[in-house]
């Protein structure tokens, strides 16, 4: 079952933000702590907030995954085109849970909101290095349309 997250997920929420954390420390230590991106006041205020909502994937009463969304609305801007977007801020399926169809599923039912909720389009940034979650993205018709490029000062290895 998919739903709206409530306050008694934050545990499980918490756990879950552990493993994309660790992910995300993996791929980049120089950037990443070993922290999660929410504390439990921060995840209180985001369920109880209607512009940024948390959906849960419920399994015998256990959340086996999330997706965390916010509302975005560009109106009147002098360059860009009015549209009303639901970013996708954070995805995550349980360690022993994962290629079940549990992320595709979740997608599935934050696209149905979208729709009825007359958003435009879904978005989301990856990291290049989280090569399953670019692949994830990919394969359900998330396309590239802009790349985030760095110069790194402290990079020790340049030649």
């Amino acid at each position: 079952m998919i739903r709206r997250a409530k306050t008694e997920d934050i545990e499980e929420i918490l756990s879950l933000l552990k493993i994309v954390n660790k992910v995300h420390y993996d791929l980049y230590p120089t950037i990443f702590k070993l922290e999660t991106k929410y504390g439990i006041d921060e995840l209180k205020n985001i369920i109880c907030d209607d512009n940024k909502k948390i959906f849960v994937y419920v399994e015998d009463n256990k959340v086996l995954g999330y997706l965390f969304t916010v509302h975005k609305e560009i109106k009147n801007e002098r360059l860009l085109c009015d549209t009303k977007e639901l970013y996708i801020d954070d995805l995550c399926v349980d360690l022993n849970s994962q290629n079940k169809g549990i992320g595709h599923k979740l997608f599935e039912y934050v696209k149905e909101y979208a729709k009825e909720n007359n958003y435009n389009k879904i978005t989301l940034n990856v990291w290049n290095l989280n090569v399953s979650a670019f692949s994830f993205y990919e394969n359900i018709g998330f396309k590239k349309i802009k790349t985030f490029m760095e110069y790194d000062l402290e990079d020790r290895n340049e030649n």
